[in-house]
């Protein structure tokens, strides 16, 4: 890999071979065509880059679950236990407004077993205003319809009320959905029904209430004042709520249902649960990350401003480049629009396919024909890396525009 690099920087390789040749290097390489990658964009929950970076403990947890272990056995007694218990005792006790938890594969899986399990061949009760897509043309519309339920559409885009609920509830009801919209907005002369108008309504006719919040916030954290959290919907009356373990939670790539203890019972038994349940790597993943300490996303949403300016003003001086305020985004749909403020470098917007491409491959954000380094989702035992990555770039950079020259 650095061999390629020199070679480029110093004029040995056509600036349209370089990809080529470290594309080349890398598998010659490694066992996997997944590539580590600096996230230098800002954007912490990048969902391109797998999501959330796990852990030290998780990953130790992943390491140490690759071989046989007790995932459904009690050595005990040699006798089988239920899979994934360790997980559910972590998420319980990080979320003690839940009296149950299970855990699947992933955030869709989790709406797709709720509505199953609760709705099959009868209604959903859904907001228009919350019938989303969201990223790679997922439609939630689809998703849901697949499962054999009919959607009960109430309200309009920008405009539901209490009432509208009360009148679409009745024997053909399979439960009602309240879905965050993530990134979705609509602003100006709107109306939403809170959870906590809505729990005692579902209650008294007796409906399950199931709140998809995506996220992952198991509770209310005031850096993000208006996200949505398990805790609080659950308080609010939910019969359930799905998160997303890669997101917020800043864990594996999981989906997480949480609430009371029958119906999280009845999902357990639906024969669906079997075919979206999660991996034993991803169960370990998950119980080392709520019960160890704040995992990467949480460090990166709490990062001080004062130290991130610090750490790019000393790369800024050794590289001598400016530095200009930019903010950083939760991203994966989480707090869409919260600025996150911090710093970046101030590079060439030509490096930015340079850095991608090298050793380590460094993603930097593109914008306004600058190319962006944002050290916020960077450990800073990275940084070295960071400067050696854009030094290597500017010189490969510098050699092309003198080989063009001549």
């Amino acid at each position: 890999m650095r061999q390629v690099q020199d070679q480029a920087r110093r004029g040995e390789l056509p600036p349209g071979d370089v990809e080529q040749a470290l594309g080349t290097a890398v598998a010659a390489r490694c066992a996997t065509t997944l590539r580590p990658v600096l996230n230098a964009t800002g954007v912490i929950v990048h969902t391109n880059l797998g999501r959330a970076p796990l852990s030290p403990a998780a990953v130790e947890a992943v390491v140490a679950a690759s071989g046989y272990v007790d995932v459904e056995l009690d050595l005990a007694d040699g006798s089988r236990s239920r899979r994934g218990a360790g997980a559910r005792a972590a998420l319980l006790a990080a979320c003690p407004a839940a009296e149950d938890a299970l855990v699947v594969n992933n955030g869709a899986a989790a709406l797709v077993l709720a509505t199953t399990a609760l709705a099959a061949g009868r209604e959903i009760v859904v907001s228009r205003g919350e019938l989303v897509e969201i990223g790679a043309g997922f439609r939630l519309t689809d998703l849901m319809e697949s499962t054999g339920a009919r959607l009960r559409e109430i309200g309009t885009t920008n405009r539901t009320h209490l009432r509208d609920y009360a009148g679409a509830l009745g024997p053909d009801t399979g439960c009602v959905l309240k879905v965050h919209p993530s990134n979705f907005r609509v602003d100006g002369f709107t109306s939403a029904v809170p959870l906590h108008e809505l729990g005692p309504l579902a209650a008294a006719n007796g409906v399950p209430l199931v709140a998809d919040l995506g996220s992952g916030l198991l509770a209310p954290d005031p850096h993000l004042p208006d996200e949505p959290d398990v805790a609080s919907a659950l308080v609010g009356g939910a019969d359930v709520v799905i998160a997303s373990g890669d997101k917020l939670l800043g864990g594996p790539q999981a989906g997480l249902l949480l609430g009371r203890k029958e119906t999280i019972a009845r999902l357990a038994r639906h024969p669906l649960a079997r075919a979206v349940r999660a991996d034993k790597l991803a169960l370990a993943a998950l119980e080392a990350t709520v019960a160890g300490g704040p995992p990467p996303v949480v460090q990166s949403l709490h990062a001080d401003a004062g130290e991130l300016l610090r750490r790019t003003e000393r790369l800024a001086q050794e590289l001598r480049v400016p530095v200009l305020p930019h903010d950083g985004r939760v991203g994966g749909g989480g707090a869409p629009g919260f600025p996150l403020p911090g710093w970046a470098l101030r590079l060439p917007e030509g490096l930015a396919r340079l850095l991608r491409t090298g050793d380590p491959a460094v993603l930097p954000r593109v914008h306004d024909g600058s190319c962006l380094i944002d050290l916020r989702c960077v450990p800073p035992a990275d940084d070295e890396r960071i400067l050696d990555a854009v030094r290597y770039a500017l010189g490969a950079l510098q050699a092309a525009d003198a080989g063009a020259a001549g």
